[in-house]
Protein backbone atom coordinates (compact mmCIF):
# COMPACT_ATOMS: atom_id res chain seq x y z
CA UNK A 1 0.00 0.00 0.00
CA UNK A 2 2.85 1.91 0.87
CA UNK A 3 4.90 1.36 -2.38
CA UNK A 4 5.00 5.05 -3.82
CA UNK A 5 5.23 7.09 -0.48
CA UNK A 6 8.14 4.87 0.23
CA UNK A 7 9.80 5.38 -2.72
CA UNK A 8 9.44 8.78 -2.09
CA UNK A 9 10.60 8.71 1.58
CA UNK A 10 13.75 6.47 0.56
CA UNK A 11 14.84 9.18 -2.23
CA UNK A 12 14.69 12.02 0.41
CA UNK A 13 17.19 10.15 3.09
CA UNK A 14 19.23 9.11 0.00
CA UNK A 15 19.49 12.61 -0.37
CA UNK A 16 20.52 13.60 3.29
CA UNK A 17 23.13 10.72 3.18
CA UNK A 18 25.48 11.92 0.54
CA UNK A 19 25.83 15.30 2.90
CA UNK A 20 28.68 15.20 5.77
CA UNK A 21 26.59 17.89 7.25
CA UNK A 22 23.24 19.35 7.56
CA UNK A 23 22.66 22.91 7.48
CA UNK A 24 19.24 24.58 8.01
CA UNK A 25 18.68 25.05 4.34
CA UNK A 26 19.37 21.22 3.86
CA UNK A 27 16.62 20.21 6.26
CA UNK A 28 13.94 22.33 4.70
CA UNK A 29 14.85 21.31 1.42
CA UNK A 30 14.08 17.72 2.55
CA UNK A 31 11.43 18.98 4.40
CA UNK A 32 9.66 20.40 1.74
CA UNK A 33 10.09 16.59 -0.53
CA UNK A 34 8.37 14.88 2.77
CA UNK A 35 6.03 17.39 2.73
CA UNK A 36 4.57 16.76 -0.61
CA UNK A 37 5.05 12.83 -0.54
CA UNK A 38 2.84 12.66 1.89
CA UNK A 39 0.15 14.42 0.22
CA UNK A 40 0.50 12.58 -2.47
CA UNK A 41 -0.56 9.73 -0.68
CA UNK A 42 -3.44 11.30 0.79
CA UNK A 43 -2.32 12.45 4.01
CA UNK A 44 -4.71 14.79 5.23
CA UNK A 45 -3.21 18.30 5.00
CA UNK A 46 -3.48 19.53 9.01
CA UNK A 47 -1.60 16.02 9.64
CA UNK A 48 1.19 16.86 7.38
CA UNK A 49 1.55 20.39 8.36
CA UNK A 50 2.06 19.45 11.66
CA UNK A 51 3.95 16.17 11.55
CA UNK A 52 6.31 18.24 9.10
CA UNK A 53 6.59 21.08 11.77
CA UNK A 54 7.59 18.35 14.66
CA UNK A 55 10.45 16.55 12.61
CA UNK A 56 11.68 20.30 11.39
CA UNK A 57 11.76 21.54 14.79
CA UNK A 58 13.76 18.30 15.90
CA UNK A 59 15.88 17.78 12.94
CA UNK A 60 17.34 21.68 12.77
CA UNK A 61 18.26 20.98 16.73
CA UNK A 62 21.71 20.04 18.76
CA UNK A 63 20.73 16.32 18.05
CA UNK A 64 21.07 16.27 14.40
CA UNK A 65 23.67 19.25 13.44
CA UNK A 66 26.23 17.97 16.28
CA UNK A 67 25.63 14.28 15.31
CA UNK A 68 28.18 11.90 13.31
CA UNK A 69 25.59 10.76 10.65
CA UNK A 70 22.80 13.54 10.65
CA UNK A 71 21.13 11.80 8.00
CA UNK A 72 20.44 8.65 10.18
CA UNK A 73 19.37 10.99 13.28
CA UNK A 74 16.81 12.43 10.51
CA UNK A 75 15.29 9.32 9.93
CA UNK A 76 14.83 8.28 13.62
CA UNK A 77 13.09 11.94 14.22
CA UNK A 78 10.91 10.54 11.10
CA UNK A 79 10.34 7.66 12.19
CA UNK A 80 9.72 8.28 15.91
CA UNK A 81 6.90 10.96 14.76
CA UNK A 82 5.55 8.86 12.61
CA UNK A 83 4.81 6.35 15.37
CA UNK A 84 3.10 9.47 17.18
CA UNK A 85 0.87 10.08 14.35
CA UNK A 86 -0.22 6.43 13.89
CA UNK A 87 -0.93 6.35 17.87
CA UNK A 88 0.02 3.93 20.82
CA UNK A 89 -1.16 -0.10 20.06
CA UNK A 90 -4.62 -0.34 21.24
CA UNK A 91 -6.01 -4.20 21.72
CA UNK A 92 -9.90 -5.19 22.59
CA UNK A 93 -11.22 -4.52 25.55
CA UNK A 94 -12.46 -8.06 27.21
CA UNK A 95 -12.62 -6.19 30.35
CA UNK A 96 -15.81 -7.55 32.94
CA UNK A 97 -18.15 -10.09 32.52
CA UNK A 98 -19.17 -12.08 28.92
CA UNK A 99 -20.34 -11.77 26.62
CA UNK A 100 -18.09 -9.00 25.26
CA UNK A 101 -20.58 -7.72 22.46
CA UNK A 102 -18.21 -6.08 19.44
CA UNK A 103 -19.81 -3.75 16.82
CA UNK A 104 -19.09 -3.65 13.50
CA UNK A 105 -19.94 -0.10 11.95
CA UNK A 106 -19.55 1.62 8.23
CA UNK A 107 -19.94 2.19 4.70
CA UNK A 108 -21.11 -0.27 2.10
CA UNK A 109 -18.40 -2.10 0.25
CA UNK A 110 -16.40 -1.45 2.94
CA UNK A 111 -15.97 -5.25 4.02
CA UNK A 112 -17.74 -5.27 7.08
CA UNK A 113 -19.05 -8.82 7.23
CA UNK A 114 -15.64 -10.29 5.86
CA UNK A 115 -13.91 -8.69 8.47
CA UNK A 116 -16.47 -9.93 10.94
CA UNK A 117 -15.65 -13.41 9.94
CA UNK A 118 -11.98 -12.59 10.12
CA UNK A 119 -12.17 -10.97 13.69
CA UNK A 120 -14.30 -13.82 15.09
CA UNK A 121 -11.08 -16.58 13.62
CA UNK A 122 -8.91 -14.14 15.60
CA UNK A 123 -10.61 -14.16 18.92
CA UNK A 124 -11.04 -18.16 18.58
CA UNK A 125 -7.54 -18.61 17.78
CA UNK A 126 -6.79 -16.97 21.34
CA UNK A 127 -9.02 -19.04 22.99
CA UNK A 128 -12.72 -16.97 22.99
CA UNK A 129 -16.14 -18.36 22.05
CA UNK A 130 -17.34 -16.46 19.21
CA UNK A 131 -21.22 -15.80 18.09
CA UNK A 132 -21.48 -14.07 14.73
CA UNK A 133 -24.54 -11.79 14.43
CA UNK A 134 -26.15 -11.04 10.91
CA UNK A 135 -27.71 -7.63 11.66
CA UNK A 136 -27.82 -6.60 7.98
CA UNK A 137 -31.22 -7.10 6.88
CA UNK A 138 -31.49 -4.52 3.98
CA UNK A 139 -29.05 -6.94 2.02
CA UNK A 140 -29.63 -10.30 1.98
CA UNK A 141 -26.29 -10.93 0.07
CA UNK A 142 -24.85 -9.86 3.88
CA UNK A 143 -27.03 -12.38 5.74
CA UNK A 144 -26.23 -15.66 3.30
CA UNK A 145 -22.52 -14.73 2.89
CA UNK A 146 -22.16 -14.21 6.66
CA UNK A 147 -23.98 -17.70 6.96
CA UNK A 148 -21.21 -19.08 4.65
CA UNK A 149 -18.42 -17.96 6.20
CA UNK A 150 -19.91 -19.22 10.05
CA UNK A 151 -19.87 -22.46 8.28
CA UNK A 152 -16.49 -22.43 6.64
CA UNK A 153 -15.11 -21.31 9.86
CA UNK A 154 -17.20 -23.50 11.80
CA UNK A 155 -18.06 -20.24 14.17
CA UNK A 156 -21.96 -20.43 14.66
CA UNK A 157 -23.92 -17.84 13.29
CA UNK A 158 -27.11 -15.91 14.76
CA UNK A 159 -29.69 -15.28 11.86
CA UNK A 160 -32.97 -14.17 11.53
CA UNK A 161 -33.44 -13.08 8.36
CA UNK A 162 -35.18 -10.05 7.38
CA UNK A 163 -38.49 -10.87 9.90
CA UNK A 164 -37.25 -8.15 12.31
CA UNK A 165 -35.05 -5.41 12.75
CA UNK A 166 -31.66 -4.97 13.54
CA UNK A 167 -32.10 -3.90 17.38
CA UNK A 168 -34.21 -6.78 17.86
CA UNK A 169 -32.15 -9.02 16.75
CA UNK A 170 -28.54 -8.05 17.78
CA UNK A 171 -31.06 -7.86 21.37
CA UNK A 172 -31.94 -11.61 20.79
CA UNK A 173 -28.42 -13.07 19.79
CA UNK A 174 -26.92 -11.22 23.26
CA UNK A 175 -29.53 -13.10 25.02
CA UNK A 176 -28.62 -16.48 23.34
CA UNK A 177 -25.06 -15.65 23.81
CA UNK A 178 -25.74 -15.23 27.63
CA UNK A 179 -27.62 -18.72 27.48
CA UNK A 180 -24.61 -20.66 25.49
CA UNK A 181 -21.96 -19.22 27.23
CA UNK A 182 -20.36 -17.70 24.15
CA UNK A 183 -17.63 -15.09 25.31
CA UNK A 184 -17.67 -12.77 22.35
CA UNK A 185 -20.81 -11.58 20.28
CA UNK A 186 -20.12 -9.94 17.10
CA UNK A 187 -22.71 -7.59 15.28
CA UNK A 188 -22.24 -7.69 11.34
CA UNK A 189 -24.62 -4.12 11.35
CA UNK A 190 -25.70 -2.78 7.87
CA UNK A 191 -24.37 0.04 5.55
CA UNK A 192 -25.13 2.55 3.41
CA UNK A 193 -23.50 4.00 0.19
CA UNK A 194 -23.58 7.20 2.38
CA UNK A 195 -24.11 8.46 6.03
CA UNK A 196 -27.75 9.29 6.41
CA UNK A 197 -30.08 9.96 9.56
CA UNK A 198 -31.42 6.06 9.11
CA UNK A 199 -28.68 4.51 8.90
CA UNK A 200 -27.35 6.43 12.33
CA UNK A 201 -30.65 6.10 14.25
CA UNK A 202 -30.25 2.44 13.86
CA UNK A 203 -27.06 1.82 14.76
CA UNK A 204 -28.32 4.11 18.30
CA UNK A 205 -30.54 1.46 18.80
CA UNK A 206 -28.40 -1.32 18.10
CA UNK A 207 -25.94 0.48 20.76
CA UNK A 208 -28.62 0.98 23.59
CA UNK A 209 -30.36 -2.43 23.05
CA UNK A 210 -26.68 -4.72 22.67
CA UNK A 211 -24.49 -2.51 24.78
CA UNK A 212 -21.43 -2.76 23.13
CA UNK A 213 -17.74 -2.64 25.04
CA UNK A 214 -16.42 -2.00 21.37
CA UNK A 215 -17.66 -0.09 18.27
CA UNK A 216 -15.27 -0.38 15.21
CA UNK A 217 -15.45 1.04 12.21
CA UNK A 218 -14.42 -0.76 9.30
CA UNK A 219 -13.20 1.40 6.70
CA UNK A 220 -11.86 0.79 3.53
CA UNK A 221 -8.14 2.14 3.29
CA UNK A 222 -8.81 2.36 -0.57
CA UNK A 223 -11.01 5.98 -0.63
CA UNK A 224 -8.22 7.90 1.03
CA UNK A 225 -9.56 10.69 2.72
CA UNK A 226 -13.34 9.84 2.43
CA UNK A 227 -12.80 7.24 4.95
CA UNK A 228 -11.06 9.85 7.14
CA UNK A 229 -14.16 11.73 7.04
CA UNK A 230 -16.44 8.78 7.31
CA UNK A 231 -14.47 8.44 10.15
CA UNK A 232 -15.07 11.49 11.86
CA UNK A 233 -18.86 11.69 11.45
CA UNK A 234 -19.51 7.78 12.95
CA UNK A 235 -16.91 9.18 16.14
CA UNK A 236 -19.14 12.07 16.78
CA UNK A 237 -22.30 10.56 16.63
CA UNK A 238 -21.68 7.05 18.54
CA UNK A 239 -17.94 6.95 20.42
CA UNK A 240 -16.22 5.01 18.42
CA UNK A 241 -14.09 2.59 20.42
CA UNK A 242 -10.89 1.51 17.21
CA UNK A 243 -11.00 1.57 13.85
CA UNK A 244 -10.42 -1.90 11.36
CA UNK A 245 -8.13 -1.20 7.98
CA UNK A 246 -9.32 -2.96 5.34
CA UNK A 247 -7.72 -3.66 1.86
CA UNK A 248 -4.17 -2.37 2.94
CA UNK A 249 -2.73 -4.95 0.69
CA UNK A 250 -4.45 -3.28 -2.56
CA UNK A 251 -2.43 -0.14 -4.54
CA UNK A 252 -4.27 2.54 -2.02
CA UNK A 253 -1.61 5.26 -1.16
CA UNK A 254 -1.74 4.86 2.65
CA UNK A 255 -2.78 8.21 3.67
CA UNK A 256 -5.84 6.76 5.48
CA UNK A 257 -3.62 4.84 7.72
CA UNK A 258 -1.69 7.80 8.53
CA UNK A 259 -4.56 10.35 8.92
CA UNK A 260 -7.47 8.77 10.87
CA UNK A 261 -6.01 7.95 14.22
CA UNK A 262 -4.83 11.64 14.37
CA UNK A 263 -7.71 13.43 12.79
CA UNK A 264 -10.25 11.11 15.26
CA UNK A 265 -8.27 10.18 18.08
CA UNK A 266 -9.86 6.35 17.63
CA UNK A 267 -7.08 4.06 17.64
CA UNK A 268 -6.43 1.80 14.35
CA UNK A 269 -6.95 -1.97 16.12
CA UNK A 270 -6.49 -4.36 13.00
CA UNK A 271 -5.64 -4.09 9.73
CA UNK A 272 -7.47 -6.57 6.95
CA UNK A 273 -4.43 -7.11 4.95
CA UNK A 274 -6.05 -10.18 2.32
CA UNK A 275 -9.11 -11.77 0.84
CA UNK A 276 -8.68 -15.28 3.37
CA UNK A 277 -10.63 -15.09 6.68
CA UNK A 278 -6.97 -15.65 8.54
CA UNK A 279 -5.83 -12.11 6.78
CA UNK A 280 -6.56 -9.99 9.84
CA UNK A 281 -3.34 -8.62 11.53
CA UNK A 282 -3.27 -6.65 14.96
CA UNK A 283 -2.06 -2.84 14.38
CA UNK A 284 1.37 -2.05 15.56
CA UNK A 285 2.08 1.76 14.64
CA UNK A 286 6.04 1.25 14.92
CA UNK A 287 5.65 -2.03 12.45
CA UNK A 288 3.84 0.06 10.06
CA UNK A 289 6.09 3.17 10.56
CA UNK A 290 8.85 0.75 9.91
CA UNK A 291 7.11 -0.37 6.46
CA UNK A 292 6.25 3.15 5.41
CA UNK A 293 10.15 4.00 5.98
CA UNK A 294 11.14 1.00 3.91
CA UNK A 295 12.82 -0.57 6.74
CA UNK A 296 10.81 -3.99 6.68
CA UNK A 297 9.24 -5.76 9.36
CA UNK A 298 10.61 -8.78 10.77
CA UNK A 299 8.32 -8.78 13.65
CA UNK A 300 5.85 -9.36 11.72
CA UNK A 301 6.93 -11.74 8.92
CA UNK A 302 8.14 -14.45 11.61
CA UNK A 303 4.89 -14.44 13.63
CA UNK A 304 2.97 -15.10 10.05
CA UNK A 305 5.98 -18.14 9.94
CA UNK A 306 5.29 -19.30 12.96
CA UNK A 307 1.39 -19.63 12.62
CA UNK A 308 1.87 -20.87 8.90
CA UNK A 309 4.54 -23.06 8.89
CA UNK A 310 5.55 -26.61 10.18
CA UNK A 311 8.41 -25.93 11.87
CA UNK A 312 9.74 -29.40 12.19
CA UNK A 313 9.49 -29.75 8.86
CA UNK A 314 11.12 -26.68 7.75
CA UNK A 315 14.25 -27.48 10.44
CA UNK A 316 13.97 -30.53 8.89
CA UNK A 317 14.44 -29.08 5.66
CA UNK A 318 17.18 -26.56 6.73
CA UNK A 319 19.39 -29.32 8.30
CA UNK A 320 18.77 -31.21 4.75
CA UNK A 321 19.81 -27.89 2.21
CA UNK A 322 22.69 -27.44 4.34
CA UNK A 323 24.05 -31.50 3.94
CA UNK A 324 23.56 -31.07 0.17
CA UNK A 325 20.86 -33.30 0.94
CA UNK A 326 17.69 -30.99 -0.39
CA UNK A 327 15.31 -32.71 -3.10
CA UNK A 328 12.73 -30.88 -5.54
CA UNK A 329 9.92 -32.69 -2.81
CA UNK A 330 11.41 -30.61 -0.27
CA UNK A 331 11.56 -27.49 -2.04
CA UNK A 332 8.19 -28.16 -2.83
CA UNK A 333 6.52 -28.25 0.61
CA UNK A 334 8.35 -25.29 1.39
CA UNK A 335 7.40 -23.51 -1.10
CA UNK A 336 4.16 -24.23 -0.56
CA UNK A 337 4.46 -23.43 3.23
CA UNK A 338 5.51 -19.72 2.11
CA UNK A 339 3.13 -18.90 -0.15
CA UNK A 340 0.75 -19.33 3.10
CA UNK A 341 2.13 -16.90 4.58
CA UNK A 342 1.79 -14.67 2.06
CA UNK A 343 2.23 -13.32 -1.65
CA UNK A 344 5.70 -13.24 -2.48
CA UNK A 345 6.59 -9.75 -2.91
CA UNK A 346 4.54 -8.46 0.61
CA UNK A 347 7.24 -11.24 2.03
CA UNK A 348 9.99 -9.69 0.49
CA UNK A 349 8.81 -5.85 1.21
CA UNK A 350 8.75 -6.92 5.18
CA UNK A 351 12.83 -7.70 4.93
CA UNK A 352 14.25 -4.97 5.66
CA UNK A 353 16.55 -3.48 2.22
CA UNK A 354 15.08 -6.25 0.58
CA UNK A 355 12.14 -3.66 -0.51
CA UNK A 356 14.98 -1.71 -3.17
CA UNK A 357 17.12 -4.99 -3.90
CA UNK A 358 14.42 -7.55 -5.09
CA UNK A 359 13.82 -5.18 -7.96
CA UNK A 360 17.52 -5.58 -8.88
CA UNK A 361 17.82 -8.39 -7.74
CA UNK A 362 14.86 -10.98 -8.66
CA UNK A 363 13.58 -8.83 -10.87
CA UNK A 364 11.68 -11.98 -12.42
CA UNK A 365 10.17 -13.74 -9.37
CA UNK A 366 6.69 -13.44 -9.37
CA UNK A 367 3.99 -15.19 -7.63
CA UNK A 368 2.81 -16.36 -10.91
CA UNK A 369 6.64 -17.87 -11.87
CA UNK A 370 6.49 -19.59 -8.28
CA UNK A 371 3.17 -20.98 -9.25
CA UNK A 372 4.83 -21.93 -12.79
CA UNK A 373 7.70 -23.86 -10.64
CA UNK A 374 5.19 -25.63 -8.72
CA UNK A 375 3.31 -26.99 -11.70
CA UNK A 376 6.92 -28.21 -13.18
CA UNK A 377 7.81 -30.26 -9.99
CA UNK A 378 4.14 -31.29 -9.13
CA UNK A 379 4.13 -32.62 -12.64
CA UNK A 380 7.27 -34.64 -11.42
CA UNK A 381 7.30 -38.39 -10.12
CA UNK A 382 8.11 -38.87 -6.64
CA UNK A 383 11.11 -40.33 -7.74
CA UNK A 384 11.98 -37.98 -9.88
CA UNK A 385 11.57 -35.14 -7.38
CA UNK A 386 13.73 -37.08 -5.09
CA UNK A 387 16.02 -37.76 -7.98
CA UNK A 388 15.77 -34.98 -10.70
CA UNK A 389 18.90 -36.66 -11.87
CA UNK A 390 16.99 -39.65 -13.65
CA UNK A 391 14.87 -37.05 -15.42
CA UNK A 392 16.27 -37.69 -19.11
CA UNK A 393 14.74 -36.05 -22.33
CA UNK A 394 12.12 -38.07 -22.76
CA UNK A 395 11.13 -37.29 -19.11
CA UNK A 396 11.27 -33.62 -19.40
CA UNK A 397 9.12 -33.68 -22.70
CA UNK A 398 6.39 -35.44 -20.18
CA UNK A 399 6.80 -33.02 -17.05
CA UNK A 400 6.64 -30.20 -20.03
CA UNK A 401 3.61 -31.50 -21.05
CA UNK A 402 1.84 -31.73 -17.70
CA UNK A 403 3.03 -28.55 -16.41
CA UNK A 404 2.18 -26.52 -19.92
CA UNK A 405 6.19 -25.15 -19.66
CA UNK A 406 8.79 -25.56 -21.92
CA UNK A 407 11.44 -28.07 -22.05
CA UNK A 408 13.61 -25.07 -21.96
CA UNK A 409 12.44 -24.55 -18.28
CA UNK A 410 12.39 -27.97 -17.19
CA UNK A 411 16.51 -27.91 -18.31
CA UNK A 412 16.94 -24.36 -16.29
CA UNK A 413 14.85 -25.21 -13.05
CA UNK A 414 16.92 -28.38 -12.74
CA UNK A 415 20.65 -26.49 -13.60
CA UNK A 416 19.83 -24.30 -11.03
CA UNK A 417 18.78 -26.29 -8.49
CA UNK A 418 22.05 -28.49 -8.71
CA UNK A 419 24.09 -25.04 -8.87
CA UNK A 420 22.11 -24.14 -5.55
CA UNK A 421 22.69 -27.85 -3.73
CA UNK A 422 26.28 -27.17 -4.42
CA UNK A 423 26.59 -24.06 -3.09
CA UNK A 424 25.03 -25.06 0.39
CA UNK A 425 26.48 -28.40 0.49
CA UNK A 426 30.36 -26.05 0.38
CA UNK A 427 28.28 -23.92 2.69
CA UNK A 428 27.70 -26.43 5.27
CA UNK A 429 30.71 -28.10 4.71
CA UNK A 430 33.11 -24.93 6.12
CA UNK A 431 30.75 -24.09 8.95
CA UNK A 432 28.74 -21.32 7.76
CA UNK A 433 32.29 -19.75 7.77
CA UNK A 434 32.68 -18.53 4.23
CA UNK A 435 33.06 -15.04 3.13
CA UNK A 436 32.20 -13.29 0.26
CA UNK A 437 29.00 -13.11 -1.93
CA UNK A 438 27.56 -16.03 -2.95
CA UNK A 439 26.39 -16.02 -6.95
CA UNK A 440 22.84 -15.07 -7.76
CA UNK A 441 20.71 -16.99 -9.79
CA UNK A 442 18.21 -14.77 -11.29
CA UNK A 443 14.29 -15.88 -11.99
CA UNK A 444 14.68 -19.09 -9.35
CA UNK A 445 13.32 -18.24 -5.97
CA UNK A 446 16.01 -20.10 -4.20
CA UNK A 447 18.56 -17.75 -5.69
Amino acid sequence: MFESLTEKLQKVFDGLSSRGRLSEADVDAAMREVRLALLEADVNYKVVKDFVARVKERAVGVEVMKSLSPAQQVIKIVNEELIAVLGEPAKLDLSGPTPHVVMLVGLQGSGKTTTAAKLALTLRKSGQRPLLVAADTYRPAAIHQLETLGKQLDIPVHSEGDKLPPPQICLNAVRRAKDAAYTIVILDTAGRLQINETLMAELDQIKALAKPQEILLVADSMTGQQAVNVAKTFHERLGLTGLILTKVDGDARGGAAISMREVTGVPIKFLGVGEKTDALEVFHPDRMASRILGMGDVLTLIERAQESMDQEKSMSAAKRLMKGEFNLEDFLQQMQQMRKIGPFSQLLDMIPGFNRMSKDLAPDVTDQQLRRIEAIISSMTTEERRHPEVINGSRKRRIARGSGAEVQDINELLSQFKQIKRMMKQFGDTGGKRRGKFPGFPGFPMG
